[in-house]
């Protein structure tokens, strides 16, 4: 079938040399030629695609060559040569050019995805336009809905003329109703049932909560997917010879529901007899071999087998082998069903990286990506460096994707270029935070960060606590690379004002004002080495308000908790107490280090994050030592289990003979340590007022459950998680305090419950229901006051 542009260009061809007997010519020497009709096409462009000058022999082969040239252009509907004495007269004209394109109607799709897809098939505003482009972007956008289920769905397409031959498009959808899957069938399988292979696929009937996950609409590519799924699970369970025969997409008349079969082979299952190695393997044999994760004795794993031959393919990249191919060729013995794997290997030819080239990067700037690279212009291709490269650009957190691609450079055998692909996300996130108390009623903090602020790769947050007893703001700006090297800075100030969390408390208050900078010092790709430096000023003003209240037989005007006023050197008594320490200022030092090899820092499935920090208080009045460590580590149980485990210690002291800074002290309880307490309000507390004051030493423990959630099917935004958590924060004993008070602030508490993780447009957000199980009960016997608890927390933007 001829294309319609084609056929458009012949027909004109046909007419045009129809009419050449009337307008034949001999042979002859052009002096001039003269364009008619031209009205956005540059003339240039015509006299450059004609083929003929002045001064060239004219005939009517040239002319019929000239005409179809021009038709090629793909700018003009009709095309004519006229001579007119020795001067040849071009007469055109031109196709409109597209004006706008809009669309109306579209619910399902946002519009720039729609006018990207048009654009890919060459239809785009400043570009011709002709009839059969629109069918042909009637059909794209056909093509799209039906990827979405969509498969009622009506396009109707309006051209309105416009001045200086332009044309407006607007393409009206009626998108109807979502065809939904009714049933999935799996036939042909014995060695598991249909249940177990059913929970593999990520499209399903639905459940109550299709109207969110949406896996009962069906799509071809998630239904493929789900096939590489179920093909895989055998491949790793021994069943080297499974097949799917067939699958059939069985539509209602009405369009609106289908039935989806899928018939399979099993086959029978192998194990492994053996592994032999065959080809080129460049004299470095004994180090492929150490790569081969494939296990005589075992079942038949196409997974091992695959990560054998990505091994060794990445091991030829590493010494510049770009084309290298490894192919698994079993030797199958049915009598046995044993399997002998031979790797063949060919290495094929050298090469090094001619160019990189990125796109995608509509926000992001190409030095954001370029700097993140291992894999250099110039430099011999290197698998190991491109791996390590495509993963440093996926760990900036910018991008839903990123794919790197080799290409062949065309007329050279030792030359490829690295295609960098980038699909953006947005990187500005809200954090809000909440929690519900019998005392602080309803406390809410507020965030907002840019991580790419103008696309520059540079990080800018605030934060800010609104609650009625601890209100702060803080601002940080970081410049991932501060040099050339990826050495990192980041300053930060801040402003704090803490209040008692309890009227009894009196009215007290501790303000501090700060700043500091923070240098990143990479170590190598995964570890970072932080150095620091900052100033702080800490004014406290003791309470004037308070209540007597009856401590050890005595009454005592509780303004102040006591631990404050001995550090701040207050004396007097409420209202009338005088602090000689009230101001005081601190420069602390710090160093720290970081080691992240996580799969994701948003929903990590596998990997560790290890971070250690020491703070010490140098060159002032606060001598001190603070530090802590914390390790997360993540096991993937299965395709929708993961248990996650989190461990945080601290330790701090004082320097010399002074006092260690109370508001340094370590706090816990509530959303990041231990749920289902209220908000720091665990450890020691004050003996006359109630109030937490941390302490300085810390252990916490956590443990996460992830799993799917109910009706969501493997849908990963929406997930389940039970938990359990444990630790406390401890303090010197004073010498005051009794045994029993002092075992009831040592005891560790412990919590366990039930949250759900969302993955919002605001952010992550987790909601916990925790039940404490190791808690402080009131003792009035002993002077010991109860533990605070709040079962119901959520925030957004947290982890653990």
């Amino acid at each position: 079938m001829i294309p319609p542009k084609s056929f458009a260009a012949l027909a004109a061809l046909c007419l045009a040399m129809a009419a050449c007997p009337a307008r034949a010519a001999d042979p002859f020497t052009v002096q001039d030629i003269r364009l008619e009709g031209l009205q956005r096409v540059e003339p240039g462009t015509v006299f450059a695609t004609l083929g003929l000058k002045a001064g060239d022999t004219y005939s009517n082969e040239r002319g019929s060559a000239a005409i179809r040239a021009l038709f090629d252009l793909g700018l003009f509907k009709d095309v004519r040569i006229d001579i007119n004495g020795q001067v040849l007269v071009v007469i055109v004209e031109e196709r409109p050019t597209v004006a706008d394109v809009d669309f109306a109607g579209t619910k399902e799709f946002d519009k720039a995805a729609l006018q990207k897809a048009l654009r890919d098939i060459g239809l785009a505003e400043g570009r011709p336009f002709d009839k059969a482009l629109a069918d042909r972007a009637e059909q794209e956008l056909k093509r799209q809905y039906i990827g979405r289920s969509l498969y009622n769905a009506q396009v109707v397409t309006t051209v309105t003329p416009l001045e200086r031959n332009r044309v407006n498009l607007t393409f009206s959808v009626t998108e109807g109703e979502p065809a939904r899957i009714t049933r999935v069938r799996v036939v042909g399988q014995q060695a598991f049932d249909e249940r177990t292979l059913l929970d593999l696929f990520d499209q399903d009937s639905g459940g109550w909560l299709a109207w969110y996950t949406k896996s009962n609409q069906y799509a071809r590519s998630k239904f493929d997917a789900d096939l590489e799924t179920l093909r895989s699970f055998y491949l790793t369970r021994g069943y080297l010879e499974f097949r799917i025969e067939s699958t059939q997409v069985a539509i209602s008349p009405d369009r609106q529901t289908l039935e989806i079969t899928v018939n399979i082979n099993e086959g029978e299952k192998f194990a492994v007899a053996g592994v032999k190695l065959a080809g080129n393997y460049l004299g470095r044999e004994d180090e492929f071999k150490s790569l081969v994760t494939v296990r005589p004795g075992a079942p038949y794993n196409g997974e091992d087998v695959a990560a054998t031959t990505k091994a060794f393919a990445d091991h030829f990249g590493t010494f510049g082998y770009a084309f290298a191919r490894v192919k698994a060729e079993p030797e199958i013995d049915r009598a046995q069903r044993r399997v002998v794997m031979v790797l063949n290997a060919e290495p094929g030819r050298r090469a090094y990286v001619r160019r990189l080239n990125i796109g995608g990067n509509a926000r992001t700037r190409d030095e954001v990506i370029r700097r993140e690279f291992r894999q250099y212009e110039g430099a011999w291709y290197d698998g190991t460096k491109i791996k390590l490269s495509r993963d440093r650009v996926d760990r900036l957190g910018f991008f839903t994707d990123v794919n790197v691609e080799t290409a062949e450079v065309p007329g050279s055998n030792d030359q490829v270029d690295l295609n960098v692909t980038v699909a953006e996300k947005p990187t500005g996130s809200l954090q809000l935070g909440a929690g519900y108390s019998s005392t602080d009623k309803v406390s809410l903090s507020f965030g907002i960060t840019q991580e790419n602020v103008f696309g520059s790769g540079n990080y800018l947050g605030l934060q800010v606590n609104t609650s009625s007893y601890n209100r702060s703001v803080s601002l940080t700006a970081t410049d991932p690379y501060f040099t050339a090297g990826g050495i990192s800075r980041t300053f930060n100030l801040f402003h704090t004002t803490t209040r008692p969390y309890y009227e009894a408390d009196g009215n007290y208050k501790l303000a501090s004002d700060g700043g500091s900078v923070r240098f990143g010092l990479p170590v190598d790709e995964l570890d970072t080495v932080y150095l620091g430096i900052g100033v702080e000023r800490y004014a406290f003003t003791p309470g004037t308000n308070g209540s007597y209240t009856l401590v050890n037989g005595s009454y005592v005007y509780t303004a102040t908790p006591q631990a404050y006023l001995d550090y701040f050197q207050c004396t007097g008594t409420a209202p009338s107490v005088v602090c000689a320490g009230r101001n005081v200022v601190g420069i602390p030092a710090t160093v720290g280090w970081s080691r992240d090899d996580r799969d994701s820092a948003l929903v990590p499935t596998r990997g560790r994050l290890q971070s250690a920090n020491l703070e010490l208080g140098v060159g002032s009045e606060l001598r001190y030592l603070k530090t802590n460590y914390q390790y997360q580590q993540y096991v993937p149980l299965s395709k929708q289990y993961t248990l996650a485990f989190n461990g945080q210690l601290g330790y701090a002291k004082a320097l010399g003979s002074s006092s260690f800074p109370i508001f340094k002290n370590f706090y816990a309880g509530g959303l990041g340590s231990i749920r289902g307490f209220e908000q720091n309000s665990l450890g020691p507390t004050d003996a006359v007022t109630g109030g937490s004051l941390g302490g300085t030493r810390k252990a916490i423990f956590n443990m996460e459950l992830t799993t799917p959630f109910p009706g969501a099917g493997n849908d990963k935004s929406l997930r389940l998680y039970t938990f359990f958590d444990a630790g406390n924060v401890f303090a010197e004993r004073s010498a005051s305090m009794t045994d029993a008070q002092w075992k009831a602030q040592n005891r560790l508490r412990a919590s366990a419950g039930l949250g759900i993780s969302w993955i919002s447009p605001l952010g992550p957000l987790r909601l916990a229901y925790a039940v404490p199980i190791v808690y402080q009960k009131e003792d009035t016997a002993n002077g010991i006051a109860a533990d605070r608890t709040q079962r119901f927390q959520f925030q957004i933007g947290t982890s653990f």
